[in-house]
């Protein structure tokens, strides 16, 4: 491998100067050990081998695979490739090795003339993560394919050779070897980590392949090359079989990465091991990460349409080459009812609460999702309907849902754009992208979310970072309860009452926030949008109990009887009131919102709270009802006082309409 890497530097003469490597990129072996030379077609390469001519294996290779019989690269269309604005950007930048590393960090960071691939100029992980991603390779690849112009191709094999060199697998024990420092050696395991994470080794896995699809007929792409290449898509197949993540969405992103590359080169001896690994994994997983509710068990709404498309690729790239038997019927049935529950959490214009990592999607983004799930089924008249915007297929036959398994539960008067809709997020402890907010809700109206959720802003890093993303992830900047404004401890929030009649949509769940401290809340939802809120705490914790509110970006007015309304003056404003069994005051928050990756808009929020001591029962009504006529007046609450028990009884007033609620637990 040594051999072939310095002979392909020298010949291309390209980009950042090679030199020798640190390592051998494909490890001990060399690639004819590693291929099935009795594969039909590679007669001649197995006859090169034998003689131990290397240089006339590869030509030979490079015949082979520029005429093989093709294999179908699932989502790949080699007759219809077309190169979009943003990735004619990542591939133009690239050329001068700004690299498109993450969409957060815009415009891209220049890595050097001579690439530094450990450059670190903001110390978020996912910065540098990404960066080994090399989101800009298939732009390269694409804008060669679709203009021939060399200078495409060549900066790819410049900076994926560069690439090889500068980050092999085997760094440390080279370095521990050759007597290194300390300091040298512990920087090159940190560089290790973030280069050979699995999530980043299986990405770069699945994107060679369409690498190698769009660039394999170039005169560029040598014979020696060749041998780099296949040999490097070996090591990442490999490093990737034998240290996959142990759980969650990066687990089945490694699995549906190694299904494409055991299909599509089959010519390796260890292919079918690839891709029955994945295979095997992705069915299990399907048991283990997706509740009967059909939700992912991340209860991430953007992680869980990432596992529909994981799924669904696997299925797809199986079924184009033959193998879909390997796949049961019921995996089929599970990942439609998770496109289900996509549509049921969304709002009627497309938006998405952003409970936990979850970021805002787009609506064009999304009736590409549901038009490319309706292909795989395509008797769902629901997903018709949302992939067309009602203009064909059926809505729902239902308005509120609930997902009971994942804690998801939608308060709903309809699906068109006049109405109103609340989202509440209350249901048992999740993965790493969850938030302690159990209780948290949107209410969605007529086009606006006066309630949105924090998002998250950023993931993990140094100090700095990770106070940025600490503060999103809060308890109290979330629509929920706290205790001396603490995150909650536990979050196993249980369903004790859900009931749905014309006049009235009741919900009732409870959590054990802290230790003696239970919050008990019920929702209470009418057919005009008016949401009433009855928050019971009881227990022997003592401390600030705190009712949360993040309003969206707007202007507020706090009136003297502790109404807040919001000030847009289009028709589509609400006002909110909490009153409590015991007295309270309203304390104004920081507040803001984040819709996107590093992208955060100020907004206001606030607390009403009352103080609990040891063994008091508290309970907060609150009612969040719309500015319009028919609402027009004051909003009476008169609380009960009695112990949290199994029956509430309380009325509100609201202008003139008075609403007796309550439930009794059976």
């Amino acid at each position: 491998m040594k051999r072939i890497l310095m002979t392909l530097c020298a010949a291309l003469a390209i980009g950042t100067a090679c030199a020798e490597p640190t390592a051998a990129a494909g490890g001990e072996k060399s690639l004819y050990d590693l291929l099935d030379l009795d594969r039909p077609g590679l007669e001649a390469v197995k006859k090169a081998v034998a003689k131990g001519n290397v240089a006339t294996a590869d030509k030979e290779l490079l015949k082979y695979f520029r005429t093989r019989k093709p294999v179908t690269l699932f989502g790949l269309d080699m007759d219809n490739v077309k190169v979009s604005k943003l990735e004619q950007k990542q591939a133009d930048e690239s050329l001068e090795h700004k690299f498109y590393a993450h969409k957060g960090y815009q415009p891209s960071y220049f890595y050097g003339d001579n690439i530094d691939w450990r450059y670190w100029p903001v110390k978020d992980n996912e910065l540098r993560w990404q960066l080994h991603r090399h989101y800009w390779f298939i732009p390269l690849a694409k804008c060669y394919y679709t203009t021939g112009d060399a200078k495409y191709i060549d900066a790819w094999i410049s900076q994926y050779t560069d690439w090889i060199r500068k980050n092999p697998l085997d760094g440390v024990e080279k370095l521990k070897a050759a007597g290194a420092s300390k300091e040298a050696i512990d920087a090159e395991r940190e560089n290790i980590r973030f280069a050979w994470r699995p999530m980043e080794a299986g990405r770069r896995l699945q994107d060679q392949l369409v690498q190698f699809a769009l660039t394999i007929q170039s005169p560029r792409f040598t014979p020696e090359f060749l041998d780099l290449f296949l040999s490097m898509l070996h090591q990442h197949a490999d490093y990737v079989l034998h240290n996959y993540s142990k759980q969650g969405n990066h687990l089945l992103f490694e699995a549906q990465r190694m299904i494409f590359a055991g299909i599509y080169f089959p010519e390796f001896k260890d292919a079918a091991a690839w891709r029955e690994s994945g295979i095997d994994i992705l069915n299990r997983e399907m048991g283990v990460q997706v509740y009967p509710d059909g939700m992912q068990f991340e209860l991430d709404f953007g992680y869980h349409i990432a596992a529909i498309d994981i799924f669904l690729k696997a299925l797809g790239m199986a079924k184009a080459n033959g193998m879909e038997s390997e796949f049961p019927e019921t995996y089929t049935r599970t990942i439609e009812k998770m496109t289900e529950a996509t549509y049921n959490l969304m709002m009627p214009d497309y938006t998405n609460p952003m409970f936990g990592d979850t970021k805002l999607h787009d609506k064009s983004s999304l009736t590409r999702q549901f038009a490319a799930w309706g292909k795989v089924f395509p008797q769902n008249e629901q997903l018709k309907w949302f992939a067309t915007d009602g203009k064909k297929g059926m809505k729902p036959a239902y308005d509120s849902y609930r997902l009971p398994n994942s804690g998801f539960y939608i308060l709903r008067t309809g699906w068109d754009k006049e109405a109103t809709v609340v989202i509440v997020k209350a249901g048992p402890p999740a993965f790493w992208h969850n938030q302690p907010d159990n209780g948290t809700f949107d209410y969605w109206r007529r086009g606006r979310n006066f309630f949105p959720d924090s998002g998250s802003y950023v993931y993990g890093g140094d100090s700095a970072v990770l106070a940025q993303r600490d503060w999103f992830r809060q308890t109290r900047v979330h629509n929920t309860v706290t205790l001396d404004n603490r995150n909650l401890e536990t979050t196993d929030s249980k369903l004790l009452f859900w009931d749905v009649t014309p006049s009235l949509t009741t919900l009732v769940t409870e959590n054990p926030s802290y230790g003696g401290f239970t919050h008990r809340r019920a929702m209470f939802f009418t057919p005009e949008g008016l949401l009433v809120i009855a928050d019971q705490v009881s227990g022997t914790a003592e401390g600030v109990t705190g009712v949360h509110f993040q309003l969206c970006p707007c202007k507020v007015e706090y009136a003297k009887d502790g109404t807040v309304r919001t000030l847009f003056g289009d028709g589509n404003d609400i006002r909110i009131k909490t009153s409590a069994s015991v007295p309270v005051q309203i304390r104004e928050e920081e507040g803001w919102v984040s819709t996107a990756y590093r992208k955060k808009e100020e907004r206001p929020a606030y607390a009403v709270e009352a103080s609990k001591a040891a063994n008091q029962d508290l309970l907060f009504i609150t009612v969040i009802a719309p500015d319009t006529p028919e609402y027009k007046g004051s909003i009476a609450i008169v609380p009960e006082k009695g112990p949290v028990s199994g029956t509430l009884r309380f009325a509100v007033r609201v202008g003139a309409k008075t609403y007796n609620l309550g439930y009794e637990l059976k």
